[in-house]
């Protein structure tokens, strides 16, 4: 830290001087008089298709563009592609055939945010900030994504205990039935490092499928959409298990929500249609407003407003420090403080002042344990498609060495208040950093893109519950607001937000559960023209609730225990309170979303110590949200209708009649035979790096289970139609019937065919 500056804390200290870190890395070349690239690239997309980087180590691109070498804040990739986002002024849909040209793999396309989000090659980056309409292409940065084999399977999560679940089915005679859960996350069935698989959990009854033997439990997970990558890590898979275990009777759908931002936001609203009655998600893209409803946050709404329930994860970013939340500090505008710290460049003379007393401070510091990766999140309030102020941020180190920066060009590319820092701390100890905020005006660039505009900015350390132990800033004070971490739709206003509590108490959140509120200041984000302020600011407290976490599931994280998983964090939460929901749907088909979240808050559990910006309305009760959720609450008394009718005891209920024991049957051991319904040419002519096939499996016998083989895999579970996408080669798809009875067919229907490319 400079001289005479220490980190302020509860209390009088003198922090001692920490090894100074010159050599953690180079630093930037600051000899130039203004920001280097102007054009529709981002600076990060810019440097990476520069020959000498785009040849370069995913690592070492990483480090070059002071990005996570891998997990949240790096840049996402489909294989050796990376995801862009291609915002147009208009006419998107009509640049998808001029993007293809140019190289580019169409994703996903939004019409009412005219953008295109596309896997592009590094040395392919060029070519479409040229194509015309085009006026931004940014990167997309991978978000951050918490007994008896019946009727829940062989691992069930203490969730269902802690919450009364299992009370809740068995007084009242409700499983789920008749109810959909989509759920959204990175993958489901994607990771071959994993100790199961989808038909192993189908098998062990840890989910619904045709191979599972529980009673009305045969319907498979619809897959929407998987993450075509082999390194995910199957967290959708984790969450379905918890909707299975508290709600076996429910179906259960899945998209991933790892194909970028607005993509994110069509798979929501593609659930819904094919569906879902109650949706969760654990997933938050660091680039959604922290001052307006997003994308996401916009289709929320939308579904909500057909009938869907929505709940999100609250997030994984709370940092506590001597009692104090520290993980985001925001001040009500920008304070110039007249100059800036030595180690940004020269062009930056308008750097934020963080003090917000008399004094002067152009820099914040933090303390970042050793290993750690810094993350920072930086907006202001300014809306989506109507920034006017370009702001930048630096990294410095304690004796104000440069250790990366974030300039991009808000206002003339991007049009986002939005900034990202990435660091990690790779030098065995902990050290001391600082941030610097730049406004970058006519001063700083020349070209007048910026103006002098004093926004509110806020910045989050989006850290997943570690990694920074001490802030220079960690109280509230002078009007500047330390603590709170939700935001984007993880804070919407129709989202149910589900912080997290561990399985084996009841007594506080986890430490890392994010804190509200968050502030609206303007309308929500709906196509590419800026939305209006609101007439006075919305306050939103949140979270909503709290819900389990850390409860078992057949192959997530291994604990000490050889065999043992668990499934930590508020990605966890969400699933928990998804499938009280559908526990809730079942006792009243007519249940609309504004009923279940209210009558989930008027049964919580109060948690005795933290008020409602840490647990909301408290830990969920099935038991209490079931009854209130049944025809004679919500309908005001009339009658007692439907399962609460049925789950009361009445003087005059007969016995049970004695039931003559069936004829015995002799055992099935006959196998089916398999063949091809439908299927493609042998040969498919491509212009892109994968195409898209289409099968439908047939058997002599009916009611069968399906298991295919593709390349060298293993057999799974599939479905009688398959859809999937195959890469570049020769494939062999093998098929085969499984029976009720158990018995598959010996001879697998074998399918050998090649995707070629068509230059």
């Amino acid at each position: 830290m400079p001289p005479g500056k220490t980190l302020r804390r509860a209390g009088r200290y003198t922090l001692a001087a920490l090894v100074p870190i010159c050599a953690l890395a180079p630093a930037p070349a600051f000899a130039v008089s203004s920001r280097p690239g102007s054009d529709e690239l981002s600076p990060r997309l810019s440097a990476l298709a520069k020959p000498a980087v785009r040849a370069a180590s995913p690592a070492e691109q990483a480090a070059e563009l002071g990005l996570a070498a891998a997990g949240p804040g790096s840049l996402l990739r489909e294989g050796n592609r990376v995801l862009v986002e291609v915002r147009f002024e208009r006419g998107a849909a009509a640049g998808v055939d001029e993007l293809r040209t140019a190289g580019a793999a169409v994703v996903d396309v939004s019409r009412r945010y005219q953008t295109v989000t596309a896997a592009v090659l590094p040395g392919e980056m060029v070519a479409l900030g040229g194509i015309p309409g085009v006026v931004a292409v940014t990167e997309v940065l991978e978000p951050i994504a918490a007994a008896s084999t019946c009727p829940s399977g062989a691992i069930v999560s203490e969730g269902d205990v802690q919450l009364r679940a299992q009370e809740a089915r068995s007084s009242f005679g409700v499983d789920g039935s008749g109810v959909e859960v989509g759920i959204l996350s990175d993958s489901f069935d994607q990771d071959g490092s994993a100790d199961t698989n989808e038909t192993d959990d189908v098998e062990g009854g840890d989910l619904p499928g045709t191979l599972n033997t529980c009673p009305d439990q045969s319907t498979p997970v619809d897959i929407l959409e998987d993450l075509n990558n082999p390194e995910a890590a199957d967290e959708g898979r984790a969450m379905a298990q918890i909707v299975h275990d508290l709600a076996p009777g429910a179906r259960i759908s899945f998209a991933t929500a790892f194909t970028g931002l607005t993509a994110f936001a069509g798979n929501i609203e593609d659930l819904a249609a094919a569906g879902a009655d109650a949706i969760v998600d654990d997933v938050s893209y660091f680039e959604e407003p922290f001052f307006q409803e997003g994308p996401v946050g916009v289709a929320v709404r939308e579904v909500s407003a057909g009938g869907v329930s929505y709940f999100s994860s609250a997030g994984n970013n709370n940092l506590i420090a001597e009692g104090r939340d520290i993980a985001s500090w925001e001040a009500p505008q920008f304070r110039n403080s007249g100059a800036c710290p030595i180690g940004v460049p020269p062009y930056a003379t308008s750097c934020m002042d963080f003090d917000p007393g008399a004094g002067v401070d152009s820099t914040f510091g933090f303390k970042v344990s050793a290993g750690a990766t810094l993350t920072v999140d930086l907006q202001w309030a300014q809306s989506w498609n109507g920034v006017t102020t370009d702001i930048d941020a630096y990294l410095l180190s304690a004796v104000n060495v440069p250790l990366t920066d974030s300039e991009s060009f808000n206002v003339t590319v991007t049009q986002r208040p939005f900034e990202f820092l990435s660091w990690t701390n790779a030098t065995g100890t902990a050290q001391n950093v600082m941030i610097a905020i730049n406004r970058c005006d006519l001063a700083c660039d020349g070209t007048g893109s910026g103006d002098t505009g004093v926004p509110r900015l806020k910045l989050a350390l989006l850290q997943n519950g570690g990694g920074v132990t001490e802030s220079e800033y960690p109280e509230s004070t002078g009007g500047d607001t330390v603590g709170p971490t939700i935001f984007g739709h993880n804070g919407a206003v129709d989202a149910i937000s589900t912080g997290a509590i561990r399985y084996d108490t009841t007594l506080a959140p986890e430490k890392f559960s994010s804190r509200g509120p968050l502030t609206h200041y303007f309308g929500p984000v709906n196509g590419a023209s800026p939305a209006p302020p609101l007439p006075s600011p919305q306050e939103i407290h949140k979270p909503d609730l709290v819900a389990t976490d850390c409860g078992m599931t057949s192959f997530f994280v291994p604990t000490a225990t050889p065999g043992l998983y668990r499934f930590c964090g508020t990605s966890a939460a969400a699933p928990h309170a998804a499938a009280v929901a559908a526990l809730m749907r079942d006792m009243n088909p007519s249940l609309t979303p504004a009923q279940t979240r209210t009558a989930l808050i008027s049964s919580g559990r109060p948690v005795a110590g933290f008020g409602p910006d840490a647990v909301g309305a408290g830990l969920i009760d099935a038991v209490a949200a079931v009854e209130s959720a049944s025809p004679l609450k919500i309908g005001g008394g009339e009658t007692v209708t439907g399962k609460l009718e049925e789950a009361l005891p009445t003087a005059s209920t007969p016995a049970a009649p004695v039931v003559p024991r069936p004829p015995r049957r002799m055992p099935d051991r006959v196998a089916p035979s398999t063949y091809f319904r439908l299927r493609p040419p042998a040969l498919l002519l491509t212009a892109r790096r994968a195409v898209k096939t289409v099968f439908h499996f047939g058997s002599n016998e009916s009611g069968v289970a399906f298991l295919c083989k593709i390349d060298r895999r293993r057999f799974r579970a599939c479905r009688p139609r398959t859809v999937r996408r195959f890469g570049l080669g020769p494939h062999v798809l093998r098929v085969k019937a499984r029976d009720a009875a158990g018995n598959t067919d010996p001879t697998p229907a074998i399918f050998r065919f090649r995707v070629q490319r068509v230059e």
